[in-house]
């Protein structure tokens, strides 16, 4: 399905990575085999589309937490022009946020390119073998939680759970671009 121009398709196997992560450990994708499903934000601390949906994906992550769904954040935003990008912001941010998942920094930037994550958020949902079942936005009002229609992030973590294929395997992923290094190739 190439209709939105994504690098990985439905069914793509999770690229592997290992990445620091704000809790001082180092993160890698064989650590969450265990999960149901597995989601994979590309984040940042500084864009308007991540601040408006921050408080709906942690609490996404803590409805789903008990059932298996493991949350990853990932942030991969050059930080010379982008600074509250930088590991020390995303620290602060995690605490006074309260995450409820790992954030995790791709200072390389090489996940966010073996994803083609295209902007901030842009969300990959990994069903327990670790194979593509969804990618795109959370929802369809980043403005107004009360006026969401469609939830296609949580419809397809339920398909999934229910060992279903997602009915809408992508959306748009709507946001802030990735903000790339000279040197980087996406």
């Amino acid at each position: 399905m190439e209709a939105r121009g994504y690098k990985m398709r439905p069914g793509d196997s999770a690229p592997s990575f290992a990445l620091p992560g704000v809790d001082g450990k180092t993160h890698r994708l064989e650590d969450y085999k265990g999960a149901r499903a597995l989601v994979i934000a590309f984040w940042c601390n500084h864009c308007p589309y991540v601040q408006a949906y921050e408080k709906r994906t942690i609490d996404l992550a803590r409805q789903y937490k008990d059932r298996g769904v493991q949350f990853l954040l990932i942030n991969s935003n050059e930080v010379e022009n982008y600074p509250e990008d930088d590991f020390p912001h995303m620290v602060k941010r995690a605490i006074e946020k309260n995450y409820p998942f790992p954030y995790l920094r791709d200072a390389d930037q090489k996940v966010a390119e073996a994803y083609g994550a295209q902007c901030t958020p842009h969300f990959f949902l990994f069903d327990t073998s670790g194979y593509l079942r969804y990618q795109g936005r959370l929802d369809d009002n980043k403005d107004l939680a009360e006026a969401v229609k469609r939830h296609y992030l949580e419809d397809a973590i339920k398909a999934v759970l229910a060992g279903r294929n997602p009915t809408e395997p992508e959306s748009w992923a709507i946001g802030c671009s990735i903000k790339w290094t000279k040197t980087a190739t996406a």
